[in-house]
């Protein structure tokens, strides 16, 4: 709920207010309900505070307390408050009204540096421990807040974003080339597979599930939180399950509804939304207040080219969705005259680096923008729910039939799957196969096996040898993932934090331009935890993938949606269509760019000049998944960028 920022001098020099001016000034770009600092002598903290939730309505932040001597400044939501209140004794009378940063700092009175383990929540939070003059401060386990920092000497300086911190003289704008070949060489959204870095070189960033602690000798990082495959559940029954989930999840859409404001939620015709939609409509019902959804829909004139199993315009599901859940405001965005080329000096802006969810950037920002007019609070979405509350893919864990011999459930499973899918079930053997056993995928190659065409220069990929640097963190040199096991690659997106970043980073930045924060109870720790905890036999049975939360919205979502299992919502397949009045534009500079050796000492100049080929002949909507039109893309917002530090 705020933007901080902080300085602290260990020589014992006092602050310069030149300096902290600076900071504090270029916050000023946010919109804030309180602008407050603290300082003495050596220390200076600073919050650009938005007031979100109920208890943050005139909160003082920084907050001084006097007899603990202890300072902090927080940008944090917390979850689990009536957790806290127990563990830290908080009194009854005070438990509606104790600030969040005041929980956090009790928790840190209480545990020390063990603080953020008993923490569930979006946070990001600098305490100074005046006793022992030590600086200490965490991120939430998945990063859902950024906090930056630049350490020099006996001068640290750390802020919500990164700008202001270039602000300060001694801090240099220079490009790190180490981030730059990681965002070049890998081809998923993924940024950096080094989580502590950022593309300028001087400015570090704290990662998601660390802790940090300054002080005159060191600066200490070190991780808090390991998220693993938890011990298996074994509950009695299927309707166990179900009922442990609704319970864990319930309780996570509850605490994000925290807001003295409208709460929002993102809505597609899918499973992910429409679960959070639904409990969370439930819950406000209760409280005899209506959900706000956004959904994002194609421009009146755009012409569905994509197959029949596929549907970029979902609004036949989601009416189903809001007819059945009652309780609801529904919005339908088209953004009209938004395009992903139009918004990228925006965007970078915004994100203070490069990006690679173009196609679907203009929306994402039109949804915070929408929220803001309508007195959002809090917008919920289902960002994580693949991976947590409606995982289970079908043919994978059939795979394991197969490979454990268990023919006899196998053709069951593929029997109702194919009723539920269409199509005969022995034609999916051989695929299933090559899930199975991935050595027949290089005997017999899948049609569809594809690879992103490089960005990055090889000369420039070889002086900073990051193949090898990738390779240690399992991806290959087509930039993704060596392993097809999805099992593998799911215990991956929760072990490795580079996964996290890009995502959070947006959140971030957007929530604070809007000053409104977007919440992702599919990302609840309490969720994830459980969902890791859960059998995989409990995820894909009778024929359902993503059976778990199918069979857990019953009541909830239509059946149409819910059991849904032929047609799949594709956002941004648009993106090319909305790009027709810019095309001749969009070339010219993508054809500058080719030429432009000070950018192709980073970039693959015969790939761009190869994708050129066919973008020359006019834009073709039908491209928009073609990975030559994505390239030249990503090597446009990258050429942007690069070009700030020429």
């Amino acid at each position: 709920m705020s933007a901080i920022t902080g300085l602290i001098h260990f020589n014992n020099q006092p602050v310069d207010n030149l300096h902290y001016n600076k900071l504090m000034k270029a916050l000023e770009c946010f919109p804030a309900d309180a602008t407050l600092t603290w300082q003495d002598e050596n220390v200076f903290l600073g919050c650009l505070s938005q007031w979100i939730t109920p208890e943050s309505i005139g909160e003082l932040l920084p907050y001084y307390d006097s007899n603990r001597q202890l300072a902090i400044t927080a940008d944090a939501i917390i979850d689990n408050r009536s957790e806290l209140f127990e563990r830290l004794q908080i009194k009854q009378a005070d438990q509606n009204v104790i600030t969040d940063s005041e929980l956090i700092l009790n928790a840190y009175q209480k545990w020390g540096e063990d603080a953020p383990k008993y923490l569930i929540g979006d946070f990001a939070f600098m305490i100074w421990d005046e006793k022992i003059q030590r600086l200490f401060g965490a991120r939430d386990f998945s990063g859902g807040r950024t906090l930056y920092y630049n350490h020099q000497g006996q001068r640290f300086a750390f802020c919500t974003t990164i700008e202001p911190l270039l602000t300060l003289p001694y801090i240099q704008k220079q490009l790190n080339e180490e981030w730059l070949a990681d965002f070049l060489a890998i081809s998923s959204v993924i940024d950096a597979v080094d989580v502590s870095i950022t593309p300028y070189k001087n400015i570090a960033q704290l990662p998601p599930s660390h802790i940090i602690s300054v002080d005159r000798e060191k600066v200490i990082v070190k991780r808090y939180c390991t998220l693993t495959s938890e011990e298996q559940l074994k509950f009695k029954s299927n309707d166990e399950y179900v009922e442990a989930f609704q319970e864990v999840f319930n309780n996570a859409i509850k605490s994000r509804l925290r807001t003295n404001r409208y709460v929002a939620s993102h809505l597609s015709g899918g499973l992910d939304s429409g679960a959070v939609v639904s409990f969370a409509a439930k819950q406000l019902s209760t409280q005899n207040k209506l959900l706000h959804t956004f959904s994002y829909i194609p421009p009146s004139d755009f012409k569905d080219y994509t197959p029949k199993y596929l549907m970029p315009d979902e609004r036949p599901f989601i009416h189903s969705t809001v007819q059945h859940i009652g309780g609801i405001k529904d919005h339908y965005l088209d953004f009209e005259g938004s395009n992903s080329f139009s918004e990228i000096n925006n965007f970078l802006e915004i994100m203070e680096m490069p990006y690679k969810f173009f196609e679907n950037s203009f929306w994402l920002k039109g949804m915070f923008e929408k929220a803001q007019s309508e007195g959002v609070g809090v917008l919920l979405n289902g960002g994580r729910g693949n991976l947590s509350i409606s995982w289970g893919s079908a043919l994978d864990y059939y795979a394991i039939l197969l490979k454990k011999l268990k023919w006899i459930q196998l053709f069951k499973e593929l029997h109702q799957y194919s009723r539920n899918v269409g199509g005969p079930r022995l034609r999916r053997i051989p695929g299933i196969a090559r899930i199975a056993f991935p050595f027949l995928g290089q005997v017999f190659p899948s049609s569809s096996q594809y690879s992103f065409p490089a960005l990055i220069s090889q000369d420039f990929a070889k002086r900073t040898n990051i193949y090898n640097k990738l390779r240690e963190h399992g991806i290959g040199q087509t930039g993704w993932f060596v392993t097809t096991n999805i099992y593998k690659q799911r215990k991956s997106h929760f072990e490795d934090l580079f996964h996290w970043n890009a995502t959070n980073t947006l959140a971030t930045k957007l929530s604070l331009r809007y000053s409104l924060w977007k919440r992702d109870p599919t990302n609840d720790l309490r969720v994830i935890r459980f969902c890791l905890s859960v059998p995989e036999e409990q995820y894909v049975q009778n024929g359902l993938d993503r059976s778990l939360i199918r069979r857990s919205t019953v009541r909830f979502l239509p059946d149409d949606v819910r059991l849904n299992q032929r047609i799949k919502g594709v956002q941004g397949a648009d993106w090319v269509h909305r790009m027709i009045p810019y095309w001749d534009l969009f070339i010219e500079e993508v054809q500058q760019l080719s030429k432009d050796d000070r950018v192709l000492e980073y970039l693959d100049g015969q790939s761009i000049k190869n994708a050129l080929v066919k973008a020359k002949d006019g834009p073709q909507p039908e491209y928009a998944t073609d990975n030559d039109y994505r390239l030249l893309m990503r090597s446009l917002i990258v050429s942007r960028f690069i070009k700030k530090f020429i």
